[in-house]
């Protein structure tokens, strides 16, 4: 491989990311979330991060999408509050390893469109359309958003496990290696160390709705938009030393957790929309 790459670190370190990711993996992401996979000597401000170092980063320039409603109802009926569960775990678990659109961002820009609209006096209201998002959310997670707390969390796992084995099993083994993965700490850098050229976070990876064309994805809609209009960080970076095997290995750990992640992510994806049951 490194005779391949001309001798070029840089090419060399992409073709052995890109080696060690397999192309089974490539396209299950492909198939759901749009990234972007770059090793570069330079930084988005056009100079180099660290003199004799490199930086990998994914971009994420398509969101992938995530129906949760009809899997909810299901695990519903299987037992009570297991589709609250297994979805809060899941909420939880992607923010703590990647930038997603659901619930609580709509909820965020419905409260800051009534803000503006109040403020921009009662003769205009009218020209404001709100997106009710409090309708769209099933009643078992409205009820459990008031009831969310530790014990709730170990309550939660101890559902999830006991049904570990049934009928929608495959779905939460699948969900508890999800949790697991996001709980694993890397080195990951923070694209600001190294460049301050983005104007923003980075783009949504994953939409997650409740029913197609509801209030979450109608706020997304909306606030979509405008994402692409600034420089946006990507979803994950790692500067290291092409010169040591520590700082090397560090960076491909980093990638291999995201991936890892993504991937049990996106088979979850096609379980569920494959499922009959919640077409």
């Amino acid at each position: 491989m490194w005779a391949a790459c001309g001798g070029d670190a840089q090419k060399f370190a992409q073709c052995s990311i890109t080696h060690r990711v397999g192309p089974d993996i490539q396209e299950l992401l492909e198939r759901n979330i749009e990234y972007d996979l770059e090793i570069s000597d330079i930084n988005s401000a056009g100079e180099a991060p660290v003199t004799g170092r490199l930086v990998v980063s994914i971009s994420c320039g398509g969101c992938g999408y995530l129906k949760m409603g009809p899997a909810i109802a299901v695990l519903e009926k299987e037992a009570e509050g297991l589709g609250a569960a297994f979805y809060w775990t899941l909420i939880q678990s992607l923010y703590r390893t990647m930038r997603i659109y659901d619930l609580s961002d709509a909820q965020v820009y419905e409260e800051n469109l009534i803000e503006y609209a109040e403020s921009d006096g009662e003769e205009n209201r009218d020209q404001y359309e709100f997106p009710e998002v409090e309708k769209a959310i099933p009643e078992c997670i409205q009820a459990s958003q008031k009831q969310r707390s530790d014990l709730w969390r170990l309550e939660y796992r101890r559902l999830l496990a006991r049904h570990s084995e049934g009928r929608y099993g495959s779905w939460i083994r699948r969900l508890r290696m999800i949790e697991r993965l996001s709980r694993i700490r890397t080195k990951a850098q923070d694209p600001s160390e190294y460049s301050g050229n983005y104007d923003g976070p980075p783009l949504p990876a994953l939409l997650v709705v409740f029913e197609d064309h509801d209030a979450i994805s109608a706020c997304f809609d909306e606030e979509s938009q405008h994402m692409l209009e600034a420089s946006s960080e990507p979803a994950l970076c790692a500067v290291f030393s092409p010169a040591s095997i520590e700082e090397f290995s560090d960076a491909m750990r980093v990638v291999e957790r995201f991936v890892r992640f993504n991937g049990e992510l996106c088979r979850l994806i096609e379980e569920i929309q494959s499922s009959g049951e919640t077409q």
